[in-house]
């Protein structure tokens, strides 16, 4: 069952990618973003993405049969679900408008989302005992589909973005949008680093001193460029740490996430030199018949959803299963401090949207920051700070 379960989600990221040929090659037909439709390209992409997210579903309910539990209770699990989700909301907004470039740019996202979570142990783990709730089927679940929907309005948000930032006059938004660009090219940069090392079977065991003062055992799937507390190297003729990090810091995640930003950047030079000029100025021709509009109104209206949907999921239910797990509603765990923040960064942004009428670019930007925020949550958060959520 759990291997059916993988090749069903290898079957989902096959499509995806075929779904987004054909998005690709459909922007390239007059009649899209019209009355008459996507076109014949545009239909097949989202056959191709529907099946996908079918095949993805297959895979969350084999998955949940294997292992007996709904599988959000790990790294893996949730990132895979939140790609399975925020490709439905995707669906559902192309049902409504119909816009293919929004396919172009969201299929994707979710590749890279399952590339990102394949990194992490995939094995069908048993809960902690912290873990054994039903809370964790409704809390889990709406959070992640909260962010997925909100994600919808930073895919929206960089298709606005890219069509109307003029990228032959310097300006502070033609380089926050290369940055932005950057910044994906380094999530690439992870899934290749932690890849090339893993076919190697490289790894690295430390003997360290963990937060509560007591000796522990961690392995290194990369070279350690940065140890754990009072950390000793115990595997043989592999490379020495060049620092160690205090108790607080999760030193293994952290040097992933330095190696990540290393070869992303290097990545990032070569593309630049091979097509000698911004990404940015690249992508900007796929967005030639996008309706700034109807792309603002997407961005808008993802968030109107998915923001009843994250409240509801991180802050209700959290609170609620957080008094009966661990008897108090609220403690400023890490986790809990980062929910709150984006749970105010999106009231905000309904807020400025709703009050001070921030339409258009101002709107873009703001939820290309709330996307950031969200990812800073899943990747720095969950890989660097120790918390009562670090079994994630």
């Amino acid at each position: 069952m759990a291997e059916f379960s993988s090749n069903l989600l290898l079957a989902a990221f096959i499509l995806y990618l075929f779904g987004t040929i054909f998005f690709a090659g459909s922007i390239r037909q007059k009649n899209v973003n019209t009355k008459k439709g996507p076109g014949r390209a545009g239909k097949i992409g989202f056959l191709m993405g529907l099946i996908g997210f079918l095949s993805q579903l297959g895979y969350f309910v084999t998955r949940w049969l294997a292992a007996g539990h709904a599988p959000v209770s790990n790294l893996f699990e949730f990132i895979t679900f939140f790609g399975m989700v925020l490709v439905g909301a995707f669906l559902i907004m192309y049902s409504m408008y119909k816009n293919a470039v929004l396919g172009l740019f969201a299929l994707p996202i979710a590749l890279i989302i399952i590339g990102y979570a394949s990194m992490f142990p995939t094995e069908i783990q048993p809960l902690v005992p912290s873990l054994k709730s039903y809370w964790l089927y409704v809390h889990v679940t709406t959070t992640a589909a909260g962010q997925a929907l909100l994600s919808i309005s930073f895919i929206a948000g960089v298709i606005y973005l890219l069509k109307d930032v003029d990228q032959s006059v310097k300006s502070r938004s033609r380089t926050w949008l290369e940055i932005l660009l950057y910044l994906i090219v380094v999530v690439l940069g992870f899934i290749m680093v932690v890849t090339t090392f893993s076919v190697q079977g490289y790894e690295a065991k430390f003997q360290y001193v963990d937060e509560l003062g007591a000796e522990a055992e961690t392995t290194y799937p990369l070279p350690a460029l940065v140890g754990p507390n009072e950390g000793v190297l115990e595997t043989a003729n592999v490379m020495e740490p060049l620092m160690l990090m205090p108790d607080i810091v999760n030193a293994s995640r952290l040097n992933t996430v330095i190696w990540s930003f290393l070869v992303g950047t290097v990545l990032y030079a070569v593309i630049r030199l091979l097509i000698r000029r911004r990404v940015s100025q690249l992508l900007k021709p796929l967005t030639k018949q996008v309706n700034l509009d109807l792309v603002d109104e997407i961005s808008y209206r993802s968030v109107l959803i998915g923001f009843p949907v994250f409240t509801l999921g991180a802050l209700i239910f959290a609170m609620i299963w957080a008094q009966e797990a661990w008897s108090r509603f609220w403690g400023w765990d890490p986790k809990e401090v980062w929910a709150l923040i984006t749970w105010l960064f999106y009231a905000a942004y309904l807020h400025l949207r709703l009050s001070k009428g921030w339409h258009g670019k101002p709107s873009a930007w703001l939820a290309v920051v709330g996307f950031a925020i969200i990812i800073f949550n899943l990747i720095f958060i969950n890989l660097v700070i120790a918390g009562l959520h670090s079994y994630a």
